[in-house]
């Protein structure tokens, strides 16, 4: 059985009826969720991904509905019960879509949002039971729930972050030269599970690889004279950390020391353009004004950032075109970088917090360049 702290239930209960307020001022009639990062944020409940469905069924007015496998009712039955969310258990032999139809009743003419998680093959069949239903996705519903953080939530995500930068601060003072990239990950990854946290992703990019953004981690020997960049991230409960950073085996050249130098700059430049109100594209364009100048533009090839929190990648994305203001919560990377194919890249990537007086990093591992052996 799957159960929830008694001094977070409120914190459940207040978000699911934010939810149904949102429906209402959207116009939206009915709200799908299955097993996805969306259901825990509503529930506090990690539902079982698999060819059976689970669906959380929230409406604009009422008592919000579980559908889920009878095998699978009681994980839920304690949250269920707290959050007053009534659970409707279906048999091996039944159709769960049928049954999620019957419970929505008349759907002709009615909008129903359906969240970006939910399997392809459960829509189809929800679409085929519901035929009458405007579909849409959930992300306007979610994206103002969840984009802005409140105040548990960013100690939750500053929580990891710190944890995170102190297994950094830890393992720069190894030796990682004549390690494969898999080895000196690893070792990462094994210092942030001292500290507590859950293992959430990494990637060890050395010598040219450096170059490639989302880079395999491989079995590839690091060597004096290589770039490193280490992109990773842990888990305390449900959220996410996320740094970058890169460092050289040996003494650095002068064209890296430029390049590190002025992707540290962009990323400085990304910090002091935050604010509330302030569209996300233009934080994309203070990073990317900076690397420009220097000559490199043509070698950032992302965009500066992403949301944080119960995903790695989530609302807001700081990217040209997206003028959706800034707004006091919201938590997103910092991760301007240069790559010049075939030979190195450098990334910087920092966690930060929008706040009404301008950004704050939640994480401080080092940013100076950092010589390992």
């Amino acid at each position: 059985m799957t159960t929830i702290d008694p001094a977070v239930v409120g914190t459940y209960v207040d978000r699911l009826r934010r939810t149904q307020n949102e429906l209402k001022t959207q116009g939206i009639d009915l709200l799908l969720v299955g097993p996805s990062s969306d259901l825990f944020y509503l529930t506090g409940f990690s539902a079982h991904e698999s060819e059976r469905m689970n669906l959380l069924m929230v409406p604009q007015e009422g008592e919000p509905q579980m559908v889920m496998p009878v095998l699978e009712a009681p994980l839920m039955k304690s949250i269920s019960e707290l959050l007053e969310v009534r659970i409707h258990p279906w048999a091996e032999t039944e159709s769960p879509s049928a049954l999620v139809a019957k419970l929505a009743r008349d759907v002709n003419g009615k909008k129903i949002a359906v969240s970006d998680q939910l399997w392809s093959v459960f829509l189809m069949r929800l679409q085929e039971q519901m035929d009458g239903g405007n579909w849409t996705p959930a992300a306007e519903v979610m994206r103002p729930l969840r984009a802005n953080k409140d105040n548990r939530e960013i100690e939750l995500l500053r929580d990891v972050a710190e944890r995170t930068d102190d297994a950094w601060h830890e393992f720069i003072t190894t030796s990682i030269a004549g390690l494969t990239e898999e080895q000196a990950m690893l070792r990462l990854s094994g210092l942030m599970t001292d500290r507590g946290m859950g293992p959430s992703f990494g990637i060890c990019a050395s010598g040219p690889n450096s170059a490639s953004p989302h880079h395999l981690t491989g079995d590839r020997l690091i060597q004096p004279g290589d770039t490193v960049i280490f992109d990773w991230g842990g888990i305390v409960e449900g959220y996410h950390s996320d740094v970058t950073r890169t460092v050289h085996i040996g003494e650095p050249d002068d064209e890296y020391r430029t390049v590190y130098e002025t992707v540290l700059r962009a990323n400085q430049a990304a910090l002091e353009a935050v604010r509330p109100g302030v569209p996300c594209e233009s934080i994309d364009a203070a990073a990317r004004s900076v690397i420009t100048e220097a000559g490199y533009g043509q070698y950032f090839i992302h965009r500066v950032g992403h949301g944080l929190g119960l995903d790695v990648h989530e609302e807001p994305y700081l990217v040209e075109g997206n003028k959706l203001p800034l707004q006091d919560g919201m938590v997103f990377s910092d991760e301007p970088g240069i790559y010049i194919e075939g030979r190195f890249g450098v990334r910087i990537e920092d966690t930060v917090v929008c706040t009404e007086t301008g950004g704050i990093r939640l994480n401080e591992a080092t940013r100076e360049l950092t010589v390992m052996n």
